[in-house]
């Protein structure tokens, strides 16, 4: 138990890290995705109104296969909603995870749909 603790201490300071770093303004919100064992979310976020623009989640959905796929998913869901929204240009906020596999497979799912980060 004692090694779980560590690992969530070190990703919390990760994402302090990353997070002192950039900043969503309304022109360019901040992407950030949270990715657990079930399922995967995204959310584009004005930091200076503090406000929730555009999210996408897998909870709920009819999503089916493994998570890679379901974050892909979420990804072009997320750009859909955002050219929707004229927002074509996001900051990507990595939440403290390492830029692999699922984090990876959603933003370039993202990419393709047109999203610019």
């Amino acid at each position: 138990m004692a090694n779980l603790g560590k690992k969530l201490i070190n990703q919390g300071l990760r994402k302090s890290r990353v997070r002192a770093k950039i900043s969503g303004t309304s022109i360019r919100p901040r992407l950030t995705v949270s990715i657990s064992n079930k399922h995967v979310s995204a959310q584009l976020i004005d930091d200076a109104k503090q406000v929730t623009l555009v999210s996408s989640t897998s909870v709920g959905a009819k999503y089916t296969g493994t998570m890679t796929e379901q974050a892909a998913l979420v990804g072009a869901d997320i750009a859909k909603k955002a050219k929707k929204a004229k927002i074509a240009s996001v900051v990507f906020d990595r939440n403290g995870r390492q830029y692999a596999k699922r984090l990876s497979a959603l933003a370039d799912a993202a990419r393709q749909e047109g999203l610019e980060f």
